[in-house]
């Protein structure tokens, strides 16, 4: 089983994670939520995150509900971000992964 973040220094990296199948908004929900999980067991946060990276299988759902969430919970101070189209396993609409700092983000 692969680990669900990695800490060098005072940078934890998640590994890609992935929501329940259903519709995108939900699972973009829940795969931030599970990554929020891994952050905190790793002693850091949603605020403390630099960089996320974000895999969707139809770049169209970035505008109709990523946008949406990701301001949700990151408000204005949010973190930089790549967002591609790529091919996710069945019934799969998004994967992410964040860089977050153990510290309070600049």
């Amino acid at each position: 089983m692969l680990p669900d973040a990695v800490e060098v220094g005072d940078l934890v990296y998640t590994s890609g994670m992935t929501g329940e199948p259903g519709d995108t908004d939900t699972q973009i929900r829940k795969t931030i939520e599970k990554l929020k999980v891994a952050l905190e067991a790793h002693g850091s946060s949603l605020g403390n995150v630099v960089k996320g990276n974000v895999y969707l299988t139809d770049l169209n759902d970035r505008e109709r509900y990523l946008n949406k969430v990701w301001k949700e919970v990151f408000g204005e101070k949010s973190p930089a971000r790549t967002c591609v189209q790529a091919g996710l396993a069945p019934g799969i609409a998004v994967e992410i992964e964040f860089i977050a700092t153990k510290g309070k983000r600049i």
